[in-house]
């Protein structure tokens, strides 16, 4: 525990300060505890964890931040997370509702034959192949970039919907790269990832995060950024995983993000809707998805938790969840990456700090090879 004396810190002294509970600051503060070095972690927040924090009611543990689904194909990170907690075999198997027309995703053959009636892979490739032709030359937005991939089907009804809501804009206005690819199986195959492990931790991502954090101490409510001053001096490093552009005081503009809100109600039933994630990919629907979370560990309670998960603009001060990562934001960030080069004794990691949509396994793997440089530079 750190003592603030006139809001300066005492004579205790830490290697690192890290900034955010988050995956990133939580395994880097795990991996220098380890290895004998004393850290400090604070969080804005009231609890630990960032974004995978669950909130346990009824025995049921609520993803608070949104679906978090473990997936790797990376036997380093899994054999590391498995060190913490016991993962179920959950497989993400998500449908998606297209004005009650149902449909398994990733796209393959269950997909196909519901959509056109085919049965076989050719039939459905032929299908495709004829409404990719619409597209001539280099797509020039992500509409016709997704339809070159998919066809003018599945991204009318599966694509485009879905997409508009979670970006705020029109698909003809998002720049093609953010759909570089999407995942077509002539397979019949729901699993939506390819990664060789996955699964949800057992008791939730909590119990990993404190396992993480036990070696370490932990200030909560304490945002940085409004008291950086009280911290100064306290590490020899600073580790920090927030938004980057906050960190530099936005001198050269803010990056934009897109966020969330979440709306979650208990129900008095067992079962709502038979899946735990539910993607309503009509543009009329005002939210993305619907959340199931007991889906997540196969739970038998009596009751259940919903959330509806709807897309929303950002603004300084609340959660960032998605970098809207088109050109001038690009641009943007490297000026601050450019700023980041000149700093002394600060290591910046995470999705916020590198203004980059992670997976969790991915944020792991960054930590645990930032913990590896300091360890052995």
């Amino acid at each position: 525990m750190v003592t603030l004396l006139n809001g300066v810190c005492d004579i205790m002294k830490y290697d690192y300060l890290v900034v955010g509970t988050g995956l990133f600051g939580a395994v880097f503060a795990h991996e220098m505890t380890r290895n004998g070095k004393k850290c400090l972690v604070i969080d804005k927040r009231s609890h630990k964890g960032g974004n995978v924090y669950c909130r346990e009611k009824d025995g049921i543990n609520l993803h608070e931040y949104g679906a978090h689904i473990f997936h790797t194909s990376d036997k380093k990170v899994w054999n590391f997370v498995n060190q913490f907690a016991e993962f179920n075999n959950y497989i993400n198997s998500p449908i998606a509702n297209y004005k009650g027309e149902f449909y398994n995703l990733p796209f393959n053959m269950n997909t196909f034959h519901k959509m056109w009636g085919v049965n076989t892979p050719a039939e459905a490739a032929a299908k495709i192949n004829a409404q990719k032709a619409s597209v001539r030359g280099k797509p020039q937005n992500l509409a016709e970039q997704a339809v070159s991939l998919v066809g003018t089907d599945v991204f009318e009804k599966l694509i485009r919907g879905y997409t508009e809501k979670q970006w705020g804009r029109k698909c003809e206005e998002l720049p093609a790269f953010i759909i570089k690819r999407l995942p077509v199986r002539y397979i019949y195959d729901n699993n939506y990832y390819n990664d060789r492990f996955q699964g949800i931790p057992m008791g939730g991502y909590n119990k990993i995060i404190n396992h993480l954090l036990s070696g370490s101490d932990v200030e909560l409510n304490r945002d940085y950024s409004e008291h950086r001053g009280d911290f100064a001096g306290l590490a020899e490093k600073i580790v920090y995983t927030g938004a980057i552009d906050e960190y530099f005081g936005y001198v050269l503009g803010e990056l934009e993000y897109r966020g969330l809100r979440f709306e979650t109600t208990r129900l008095e039933i067992e079962n709502y809707q038979g899946v735990a994630v539910m993607n309503f990919t009509d543009s009329d629907t005002p939210y993305t998805r619907i959340i199931e979370h007991k889906h997540f560990e196969f739970g038998n309670q009596t009751v259940t938790y919903v959330t509806k998960e709807y897309p929303s603009s950002w603004q300084r001060g609340g959660e960032a969840y998605y970098p809207v990562n088109d050109l001038s934001n690009q641009e943007l960030y490297i000026k601050y990456r450019a700023l980041v080069d000149r700093e002394k004794n600060v290591i910046f990691g995470g999705r916020l700090a590198e203004y980059k949509y992670y997976d969790m396994d991915k944020v792991i793997a960054s930590a645990l090879t930032a913990a590896s440089i300091e360890n052995n530079g």
